[in-house]
């Protein structure tokens, strides 16, 4: 059983329809409004209801926002409502307001953080302890190559997307030992999104080339938790934060750092510790080793020993 934020359209409705041919009962959730959030229509969400139902499948339409603690409630109570559980949940719904830097309003930055992050939070805090008391859940919460590299005119977007991240990560471990798995989708495709972009150059880039990406990361069968993966015009990869080894002294003047910052920044040999079981532990630990080396107090400490990755766990039957 899924939850799908924003699945009237584009890449929600594409992560929708898939769930649903594979056999997962649906919330489809939107409120239909325009891409800057303004105004709300039913049309879009009962339109792939119907489109689920008419090809055999399940699903119901939920048109609260995600905006309010109350609307989070009120789509996460659909689920339970109507389906007595939640399985799933794909937090996709999106607006952009455009603005440079200078002239952002508060009001603007505001409205797409409530969607975007706020509005994750929304739907994560209540589906969370159920999916807990379940032993079972998969959260995949959508990031953007904004959110990790920024962009011009999107500040609430690019800051709502990287914090994300946060927040999936945050789940992820806290969810680890209960059977809860999150990751995130950082996703390019043509949609409404691209409305006023010169697409004329692009290579095909329709949401089906995302969907199946999101459809593994919400399946029984997901092999990584506290993840993110990127999904662009059929390129398939990895996102992740590294550092460099960096350097170790043991007092430090603006003017040490200047003088080492090559070596600072040196990324030949890049340091990941993976967020799940326990990456900010590992960088803890990795920095403070580092640190009795280098002070000769503990000559036997070394760096932490990559952890073993998880394996493939091949095609199981749909949730």
């Amino acid at each position: 059983m899924a939850v799908v934020t924003g699945a009237g359209r584009g890449l929600g409705r594409a992560y929708a329809l898939l769930l649903a041919s594979r056999g997962a009962k649906v919330v489809i959730n939107d409120t239909g409004g325009a891409l800057t959030g303004a105004g709300t229509d039913a049309g879009p969400a009962h339109q792939v209801v119907s489109e689920i139902r008419a090809a055999g499948g399940d699903a119901v339409a939920s048109v609260e926002s995600v905006t309010t603690p109350e609307g989070g409630r009120a789509i996460i109570q659909a689920a339970l409502d109507n389906y007595g559980r939640v399985d799933t949940l794909i937090h996709n719904a999106g607006i952009v307001r455009r603005a440079s830097l200078k002239e952002m309003s508060y009001a603007d930055f505001d409205a797409v953080l409530d969607v975007h992050l706020r509005g994750a939070f929304h739907v994560v805090r209540p589906a969370f302890p159920v999916m807990c008391a379940a032993g079972y859940g998969r959260i995949v919460l959508t990031s953007s190559i904004g959110g990790l590299y920024g962009n011009h005119g999107v500040a609430g977007y690019a800051a709502a997307k990287a914090g994300l991240v946060g927040l999936s990560n945050a789940v992820a471990l806290e969810g680890a030992a209960e059977g809860v798995k999150s990751n995130v989708i950082v996703p390019a495709a043509v949609t409404r999104m691209a409305d006023g972009l010169d697409i004329s150059a692009y290579p095909p880039m329709g949401p089906e080339l995302v969907a199946p990406v999101v459809g593994l990361l919400a399946h029984e069968s997901c092999p990584v938790n506290g993840e993110m993966l990127i999904a662009i015009a059929g390129r398939v990869a990895r996102a992740l934060i590294a550092e460099t080894p960096g350097v170790h002294r043991p007092s430090w003047s603006m003017e040490d750092v200047a003088e080492q910052i090559d070596a600072i920044r040196y990324l030949a040999a890049p340091l990941v510790f993976p967020v799940v079981p326990d990456g900010h532990g590992d960088h803890v630990r990795y920095s403070f080793e580092t640190a009795a080396r280098m002070e000769g107090r503990a000559p036997w400490l070394t760096a932490p020993t990559p952890r073993p990755r998880g394996r493939w766990r091949g095609c199981a039957s749909s949730t």
